[in-house]
């Protein structure tokens, strides 16, 4: 047995010997091979086609962050060009003859001077490791390991983006893939890997088929970025960059974590704003220049004159740190030839292209332990703009010839762009949207806009369709969030007076969370609306809707265009309303509220008025009548079937129950459909119902959905003829219904609401069969869905109305006019 054991122990000395002389030096290693010095040195070897990563400190933290250099194409799946994965912070840490890629956990910790604090709270959570590496080769130290394996992956999660939107199922092959070397550089600050990365798979869905030359087969270019961290402690006491407590009355993003070191007495979690890094030369001064500039880079490949407009609306910020005190803190300039837009050193402005619209992207890399943004990424696409021509060309377009009206056409669109350039870096700046921003004009561009559409001596106007230039709101958030305070100063107390005088001006602030949601309380947040009364705006576009109806002509598109290609300029006419309906239906059970702090003298919550109420619902009702919902006759006799090799487009088009005919009734079911949906959405019900506690003379539902029984359904002339207006009477009562049906089917809905759908599905009931109109076809067809609902409500189908064409991003509408009324 001792005999046995000597023999393993000798087995093992030996074992370790020569493994030991396995591990050549790294100059040996890399003989032959093409060094890159920079950040993090690594080697080439183009025999094998591999990284090689030479690693020189271990526990040192530094930024990790994926990215899509070449994207897809589609903005339906989103995976486009230059789109930011997550950041990472890791740090290399040795264990044996491997090397650990660990990322610490941020979310937990204790602000401490405390090492041993610090460690309780590291070891009660979990780690992650992302990858582990041999080492292949060490010198003094420093140790050489083979980053291939690690960059040849779906780091971005492209394979999950494919199937999340259902275009197949996809796996990674590594035999077409590969180091894509000229993306791959070093530099002072910062690495830079790309790979070329091909995925393969079965089943691919339409939107892959749309934009890759074999659906099966995907291949895109990924990117690695390993970046410098800001050293804490210099900046600690340099007050270089000093984390921002974050306040909700002025709007930031930014990072949020648990501080276990914090006293019982105080919150223990934290919040800090997100912003770059920027110092005045002199803090005492009212004006300085800037330690270090904000420079933002256009990338060339966008054509002029596009490229001028973005970089004018970009440069727009430079107006609000002038503001703040700064004098040329924020800069635009054009991508050098020689610069690598992947180098965390540029602030980029990047162009990209989709197979169809849509949305563009402010998005940051930010250091997830303090909020500082340490590159801002802009991704503008560039269909978008030939959306905004069209919504003009459909108010402006007179084609007599091919140049008739196209300059003023065209310079809408550039304004559009500049303020969509504006819009989009202040997100990078650390912005969220202002959605209630409208109330005070153009008080900020990260509202979202329409064009400034009027109507005057018989002519359509759009010469001041957007602002030229940053918002008063626009300048409160940059002087809260970026002003450089003297050593002396108490920044919480300056920074309070800020928020006070911002709000002496009316300046108010609410975002995403009070605006989209079709349910949500605010009477004031909306996308895409217009002025500080919904209301009266929507009036107002329904007049201009009315007019541009009217006066749609053939000339609204070129000589020689098929016909049925009109049908894309009517679209955004004929839905013109859209969005203003939205944030009409939203004064209906709304409430004004602001995210007030204790003290601070805002409005907590209040409750629309009723007469106002009562007003929005009145007006939304008029959105339901037939003479609002018809298409003009002269506008049915210009759209004949597609023309070959010109299919509709699903997106820009209305759908039909016809087939190839266009559908005269489509357009009024989608419409009607929408604002129904609006008025009895679930919470608006709720809220309806519940309203009248707060104050005895607020509309209920019960008040709401009696007059809609009446006015959709208790005509008895609708049921009497076959005529255009007829028809969209039975389709509108049958859509309400419908609505209705799901009101009281929704198992989320509060009781009473559910309820109260009941009540009106049977007066519904009750009215037909008591008024003799059950034999006829529409109410025969109307009793027995109600019977069947009532027989078994759980398979009953909801509403198949037609939707209306895409919306958003398309933007129709009417943004911050200020023509012959100005708001109040």
């Amino acid at each position: 047995m001792k005999k046995r054991f000597i023999q393993t122990l000798v087995f093992l000395i030996c074992s370790a010997y020569v493994m030991a002389q396995d591990v050549k030096s790294i100059e040996s290693f890399t003989t032959g091979m093409d060094k890159k010095e920079g950040f993090l040195n690594y080697y080439w070897n183009a025999k094998d086609g591999r990284v090689y990563l030479e690693i020189a400190h271990f526990n040192s933290e530094l930024l990790y962050y994926p990215s899509l250099a070449q994207g897809i194409g589609s903005n339906d799946i989103g995976l486009d060009r230059g789109r930011l994965g997550e950041e990472h912070v890791i740090k290399f840490q040795r264990a044996g003859n491997k090397v650990l890629m660990v990322e610490p956990n941020y979310a937990y910790r204790a602000i401490s001077e405390d090492p041993l604090e610090k460690q309780a709270v590291e070891q009660s959570f979990a780690k992650s490791i992302h990858f582990g590496f041999e080492i292949r080769a060490e010198s003094n130290g420093r140790v050489l390991v083979d980053l291939t394996p690690f960059l040849i992956q779906d780091a971005v999660g492209a394979i999950r983006d494919i199937s999340n939107t259902k275009q197949g199922t996809f796996r990674l092959d590594a035999t077409r893939s590969a180091i894509y070397l000229p993306n791959t550089r070093n530099f002072p600050l910062n690495s830079e890997f790309e790979a070329i990365i091909t995925l393969t798979g079965d089943n691919a869905g339409p939107y892959l088929r749309e934009v890759v030359p074999t659906p099966t087969i995907v291949t895109m270019h990924q990117h690695h970025s390993f970046v410098a961290l800001p050293d804490l402690e210099a900046d600690k006491k340099s007050r270089a960059f000093t984390p921002r407590e974050f306040d909700p009355r002025i709007g930031y993003g930014g990072i949020q974590f648990f501080d276990y070191a914090t006293p019982i007495s105080e919150p223990i979690v934290k919040k800090y704003i997100s912003r770059h890094r920027l110092q005045k030369k002199d803090p005492t001064s009212m004006v300085s220049e800037p330690v270090k500039p904000i420079v933002y880079y256009m990338d060339p490949g966008a054509p002029e004159p596009i490229r001028s407009a973005l970089m004018e609306g970009t440069a727009w910020w430079n107006q609000a740190f002038e503001a703040a005190g700064y004098k040329n803190a924020f800069q635009v300039k054009l991508l050098p030839a020689d610069a690598d837009p992947m180098d965390i050193r540029y602030n980029i402005i990047q162009w990209v292209h989709r197979s169809t619209r849509g949305w563009s992207y402010g998005a940051s890399v930010i250091d997830p332990r303090t909020g500082e943004i340490l590159k801002g990424k802009v991704t503008l696409g560039s269909l978008r703009v030939r959306q905004d021509f069209l919504i003009a060309q459909g108010f402006l377009g007179n084609y007599e010839t091919d140049t008739t009206k196209v300059k003023e056409i065209t310079q809408m669109s550039i304004d559009r762009l500049k303020q969509l350039a504006a819009h989009e870096v202040g997100h990078t700046l650390g912005l969220p949207h202002n959605y209630i921003s409208s109330i005070n004009g153009r008080a900020s561009v990260m509202d979202y806009p329409h064009p400034l559409v009027s109507y005057s001596n018989g002519k359509f106007d759009l010469s001041r369709a957007y602002a030229m230039g940053i918002g008063e709101y626009d300048k409160a958030s940059i002087i809260w969030g970026y002003q450089d305070f003297p050593d002396n100063a108490d920044e919480k107390a300056e920074l309070e007076k800020i928020v006070q005088n911002t709000l002496r001006k009316g300046l108010r602030f609410l975002t995403d969370q009070d605006a989209r949601p079709e349910g949500s309380v605010s009477p004031y947040a909306h996308l895409w609306d217009n002025g500080g009364d919904a209301v009266t705006e929507l009036k107002r576009v329904m007049d201009l809707r009315r007019i541009a109806l009217r006066e749609f002509t053939d000339k609204k598109i070129r000589a020689n265009t098929p016909m049925a290609n009109i049908e894309e300029v009517l679209v955004p006419m004929y839905m013109f309303h859209r969005y203003q309906t939205e944030a009409a239906a939203k004064v209906l059970g709304g409430a004004d509220y602001n995210f007030a702090l204790r003290g601070d003298g805002q409005v907590i919550y209040e409750p629309v008025p009723a007469t106002k109420q009562r007003e929005a619902f009145n007006t939304l009702m008029l959105t339901l009548t037939p003479e609002f919902l018809a298409v003009p006759d002269h506008i049915l006799k210009m759209i004949p079937p597609r023309a070959f090799r010109y299919n509709a487009n699903p997106r820009e088009t209305f759908k039909r129950h016809t087939g190839l005919g266009f559908d005269p009734l489509a357009p009024a079911e989608a419409s009607a459909g929408m604002t129904l949906r609006l008025i009895l959405n679930p919470e608006r019900s709720a809220r309806l119902v519940s309203q009248k506690i707060m104050k005895g003379d607020l509309p209920t539902l019960a008040e709401v959905s009696s007059i809609m029984v009446q006015k959709l359904w208790k005509k008895p002339e609708m049921f009497r003829n076959n005529s255009y207006y007829a028809q969209i009477d039975r389709m509108v009562a049958m859509l309400f219904l419908d609505q209705l049906m799901m009101l009281a089917n929704n198992k989320n809905a509060a009781m009473e609401a559910r309820a109260n759908a009941y009540g009106a599905i049977d007066d519904i009931q009750s009215w037909l069969k008591s008024n003799n109109v059950d034999g006829a076809g529409f109410a025969r067809l109307t009793l027995l869905k109600i019977k069947q609902f009532e027989d078994n409500p759980e398979a009953t189908i909801s509403s198949n109305a037609l939707a209306a064409p895409e919306g958003a991003p398309i933007e129709p509408g009417y943004e911050w006019l200020e023509q012959d009324c100005e708001w109040k």
